[in-house]
C-alpha cells in the first residue's frame, strides 16, 4: 500500500496542533504549581521560592525514558523535555544562572544541559565569582566544576565550598572532549592557552606533539580561545564550539588522554532540595590533629552507620600550619535524614567542627 505524502503531512499538522495545545496545558499546570507554592509560603519569603527542583527533574527524565516506546531515542526525548521544563521554570520566575565563562566553556555547556535555553545566564570570570554571584543574590543558581575523571578535584571549588555559605543543590556530569584550536598551523604554534585542569587532561598529546611549547593557564577554556583568537601564533585547548564562536581553526580533535574523560559539576544555591529515592550528601570537618586516631574515629562513624563514602579530600584550613579541613561525600543518605543527624552528632565527639555543605540526587550515569 503506497503512502500519500499529502495525507502524511496532514497527519503531521494535526499532531502539531495537539502537541502545541498539550504543551500549553502543561505550562499552565506548571504556573498553577508555582502559585500554590507561593500561597503556602510567608509572603516575606516569596523571593526565596525555588523553581528548580532537581529531584523532580530526575523523576521526569526517568519516567520519560521508561515510557518511551520509540522510534525517538530516549536521549532525544529527554533533550526535548529539558527545554519544556526550562520554559516552565522561566514562566514561573525569572531565573539567573551564573557559570564560569565566557560563552563556550564546558561550564556553559553543563549549565545549558541542566537548565536549558529559556533561563537567563550570567558569565563569570572565575569560580570565586560564581560563588559570589549566588552569595549576593545576583543569581539564584551557579554551576561550578568539582572534579574531573583524569585530573581529579578542582581545588578552587573545594576552597570556596569550605569558606562559602552556599549549598550544593545538584550535580551533573559532562563528557569532555578537548580540541586544539588556532589560526596558525601546528608548526607555527608558540604558546598554548587553557584552564589548568584541561592542560592536565592532555599531557600525552602535548608531550608528543608540542613538547617545550609555553603553556599559559587561564580562568576557563573559553577565555583561552578568546586570547588565542587575538594572538598570531597562539593556540587554545578548549571546547569544539569555541572554533565557531571565536573564529579559530581545528588543528586536532579529541586530544584528551582518555576518551571517557568526564567532569562533574555542582549546582550551587542558597538551599538544597528534599529527599529522593537516591541521594548523596557532602560535608566538611576538622579534627584536632594532636589527638591520635581522631581522623580514624571520625570516619568510623560512617562505617558504624553502614554509610558508603565515595570521595574524600583535604585542604589547608589556613587557621594554622599543617591543619586541614576534610571534605567528604557519602552515598545513599540525605542531609536532613535522622541517620545523618546522628552521624553529625557523633562526629562532634572527635571533630572540632562538622558542617553539611550539600545534599542532592545521585545523578551519576550508569556507565560511569
Amino acid at each position: 500500500m503506497s503512502l500519500n505524502l499529502g495525507t502524511l503531512r496532514h497527519q503531521i499538522d494535526s499532531l502539531d496542533n495537539k502537541i502545541i495545545n498539550l504543551l500549553n496545558e502543561r505550562a499552565q499546570v506548571s504556573l498553577d504549581i508555582g502559585a500554590a507554592k507561593r500561597n503556602a509560603m510567608d509572603p516575606q519569603e516569596e523571593d526565596n521560592t525555588h523553581v528548580y527542583i532537581p529531584g523532580r527533574e530526575k523523576q521526569v527524565f526517568e519516567k520519560v525514558t521508561r515510557l518511551n516506546p520509540g522510534p525517538l531515542a530516549s536521549d532525544s526525548l529527554c533533550a526535548i523535555y529539558r527545554e519544556i521544563m526550562s520554559a516552565s521554570i522561566a514562566l514561573q520566575k525569572d531565573v539567573m544562572v551564573a557559570y564560569l565563562g565566557p560563552v563556550g566553556s564546558f561550564s556553559h555547556d553543563a549549565s545549558l544541559k541542566r537548565f536549558g535555553d529559556s533561563v537567563q545566564y550570567a558569565s563569570q570570570g572565575s569560580i570565586a565569582d560564581v560563588f559570589e554571584a549566588v552569595e549576593r543574590g545576583r543569581c539564584q543558581y551557579g554551576v561550578v566544576p568539582f572534579e574531573n575523571s583524569i585530573a581529579g578535584s578542582v581545588v578552587p571549588t573545594l576552597d570556596k565550598l569550605i569558606k562559602s555559605k552556599v549549598k550544593i543543590r545538584a550535580e551533573t556530569y559532562l563528557p569532555v572532549h578537548h580540541y586544539l584550536l588556532s589560526n596558525a598551523t601546528l608548526e607555527q604554534v608558540r604558546k598554548i592557552y587553557s584552564h589548568p585542569v584541561a592542560l592536565a587532561q592532555c599531557q600525552t598529546f602535548l608531550n608528543s606533539h608540542l613538547k617545550g611549547i609555553e603553556l599559559v593557564p587561564c580562568a576557563s577554556t573559553s577565555e583561552a580561545a578568546q586570547l588565542a583568537s587575538k594572538e598570531k601564533f597562539a593556540a587554545a585547548i578548549c571546547n569544539r564550539v569555541c572554533a565557531d564562536i571565536y573564529g579559530l581553526d581545528i588543528l586536532h580533535a579529541d586530544i584528551e588522554d582518555q576518551q571517557d574523560n568526564t567532569t562533574r559539576f555542582f549546582i550551587i544555591s542558597d538551599a538544597w532540595d528534599g529527599p529522593t529515592a537516591s541521594d548523596k550528601t557532602s560535608l566538611m570537618f576538622t579534627v584536632d590533629h594532636r589527638l591520635p586516631g581522631a581522623l580514624c574515629d571520625a570516619l568510623k562513624v560512617f562505617k558504624d552507620h553502614s554509610i558508603n563514602l565515595t570521595k574524600i579530600d583535604s585542604r589547608p584550613s589556613l587557621l594554622r600550619p599543617w591543619h586541614y579541613v576534610f571534605f567528604l561525600e557519602c552515598a545513599g543518605v540525605h542531609g536532613d535524614s535522622k541517620v545523618m543527624s546522628s552521624v553529625v552528632s557523633e562526629m562532634t565527639k572527635f571533630c572540632l567542627d562538622v558542617k553539611v555543605v550539600g545534599t542532592y540526587p545521585d545523578q551519576r550515569p550508569q556507565d560511569l
